[in-house]
């Protein structure tokens, strides 16, 4: 693999550590602005928001320029997010710092995803996006815990200004690593948009809502499922969450891999073990050794999506891949929220800890059925034209 991949999936790294390193550490941040914690709370969901506008918004706007010129750009975005984080004097300021950070987040990812996959052969595009991802799953095993333990003991702007040198050091590796990038051919922003007049674009985004929401919605409350059900202590469950987190590091290289070989087919292989995986989790959720092999698995099968999903919607938009793919960044965001969302919902109806695995599974075999539908509508002509493999 090219070493640029390597400077793209530090940049995605820094991105992970700054969505889920400040998790641990808003009690600290409540007592020190004076605010509720539920306040605080929205420094999380503030950012997952503006990730799903800046993905589609901000790679609009940029969808046209040189992409490696791009890439560098929004890390000087990332970088001053986290600055403004850092020095924050009051919440508000600290709020706009984690929107300006979160802006980039989408538009990185959508952008990066092209470039990886132009920097390797056809037939290693899906290992490439891998790769980049791989930062992404890489933060979300160490983020909570390393920026748990820096905040405790030098404060929480520090993990700010940890995330703030990654950044720097990633705009430098993008600037030095990753091969210069031709503009694309000129387009007008209606031709940008114009993918997303083609079915498969729409199924690819559906897909990504469902297969995601399905993970994210059972993963939401896992801390329930955890304590009140198996019976773990309270302690425990960060470094359960770390096997959760190295599940999904393995499982996105794998699934890197397999996309490679045969996008549709591994995805709806993914997709049905992923819905057998969450029941089996939910059936065998009094069984403490029984829950650890379903967490991993669950991290495992859920993650290796990730890359077939993005190469997919590239595949179906060749003319206009960065829209594309930084609406796939968005959907991915969505069905983390509509997860969560029909997850909370089960809970409220009074269907158990348990329920969240149950809907999950429910969400995961509609976009299992999705996936089969549209690649059975799949005109043949379709096909021949995709130069990414999609058999």
């Amino acid at each position: 693999m090219p070493i640029g991949l390597l400077a793209l999936a530090l940049g995605g790294f820094g991105i992970g550590l700054t969505e889920f390193g400040l998790i641990g550490l808003l009690p600290q941040v409540a007592a020190d602005f004076g605010v509720t914690e539920p306040v605080a709370g929205y420094l999380v969901s503030g950012y997952a928001l503006s990730v799903a506008v800046g993905a589609i918004a901000l790679t609009a706007a940029i969808a046209r320029f040189d992409r490696k010129k791009v890439l560098l750009a929004l890390m000087v975005l990332f970088i001053a997010g986290n600055l403004i984080s850092a020095i924050a004097p009051v919440y508000p300021a600290l709020m706009a710092g984690r929107i300006v950070a979160a802006l980039c987040h989408g538009a990185f990812f959508g952008v990066g995803s092209v470039v990886a996959a132009d920097m390797v052969a056809p037939n290693r595009r899906a290992g490439a996006i891998a790769l980049m991802f791989g930062g992404l799953t890489a933060a979300n095993v160490l983020g909570v815990p390393l920026g748990t333990l820096l905040g405790q003991q030098f404060g929480w702007r520090s993990t700010f200004w940890a995330i703030t040198v990654i950044g720097v050091v990633a705009l430098a590796g993008i600037r030095l690593l990753v091969p210069p990038t031709p503009p694309p051919a000129e387009t007008s922003l209606r031709g940008e948009l114009g993918a997303f007049r083609r079915p498969q674009v729409w199924v690819s985004a559906a897909v990504t809502v469902l297969a995601f929401g399905g993970m994210f919605g059972a993963f939401a409350y896992i801390a329930f499922t955890l304590t009140e059900v198996s019976g773990f202590a309270t302690t425990t469950v960060p470094w359960l969450l770390v096997l959760f987190g190295a599940g999904t590091f393995a499982g996105n290289f794998a699934g890197g891999k397999l996309a490679d070989r045969a996008l549709n087919t591994s995805l709806a292989a993914i997709l049905a073990l992923l819905t057998v995986v969450l029941a089996v989790f939910a059936l065998t959720a009094r069984s403490q050794a029984m829950t650890v092999v379903s967490l991993v698995l669950m991290g495992a099968v859920g993650l290796a999506t990730a890359p077939g999903l993005q190469l997919r919607i590239m595949g179906y938009a060749q003319d206009a891949p960065t829209m594309a793919s930084g609406a796939n960044i968005a959907a991915f965001n969505l069905g983390n929220a509509l997860g969560a969302w029909l997850g909370g919902l089960a809970l409220g109806a009074g269907f158990g800890f348990v329920s969240p695995l149950w809907v999950g599974a429910g969400v995961t075999a509609a976009g299992l059925a999705v996936l089969l539908v549209g690649s059975v509508r799949l005109p043949r002509r379709q096909k021949t034209l995709i130069s990414y493999q999609l058999d």
